[in-house]
């Protein structure tokens, strides 16, 4: 049976693969996987083709200072949210010009944020012009399954999108 991490690297060699045929570049600032999402896609060999960068913006500050994200939407919506995750994906868009950008944030856990069960997380994407933001609730406590099962997330997307950008 295969296991979470077995699925990322498959996911990350199928993305990477068709990201470097088609020559399109991508970027991701992540939260609540803290890198994981990178690190799966820059162990595909040939990244460095088209892969520009990967951020953990894990606090606040580092939302607003290099993605953009406004301190109101932080303050009325918490870093936890879907419209922390679209932002974070339009302020990296802006930043770097990837045609694909992706973002994840939410609740890892173990435990809640305050009204925030764990396991509630969101991948914001821009690709060319489009955005999609996606919700993730596992109900699950357990802190690496959830950054596992959104970093899934996060690789899945893009291969759904792959075949309709050129």
């Amino acid at each position: 049976m295969i296991n979470e991490k077995e699925r990322i690297q498959e996911l990350a060699r199928q993305v990477g693969e068709q990201l470097i045929e088609k020559g399109i570049t991508i970027s991701a600032c992540e939260s609540c996987t803290g890198g994981m999402f990178t690190a799966s896609l820059v162990g595909v060999p040939g990244m460095s083709a088209v892969f520009d960068r990967g951020l953990v913006t894990y606090s606040n500050k580092a939302k607003m200072e290099e993605l953009g994200v406004k301190a109101e939407t932080l303050e009325a919506y918490t870093a936890e949210s879907p419209e922390v995750a679209g932002e974070m994906a339009r302020g990296l868009s802006k930043k770097t010009g990837s045609r694909i950008c992706i973002s994840s944030t939410g609740v890892a856990g173990p435990g809640p944020l305050g009204d925030i069960p764990s396991g509630s997380m969101w991948v914001g994407m821009v690709f060319d012009v489009q955005m999609k933001v996606i919700s993730i609730r596992t109900g699950s406590d357990d802190r690496e399954y959830n950054r596992e099962v959104c970093t899934r997330v996060m690789l899945s997307e893009i291969l759904k999108i792959l075949p309709n950008i050129n």
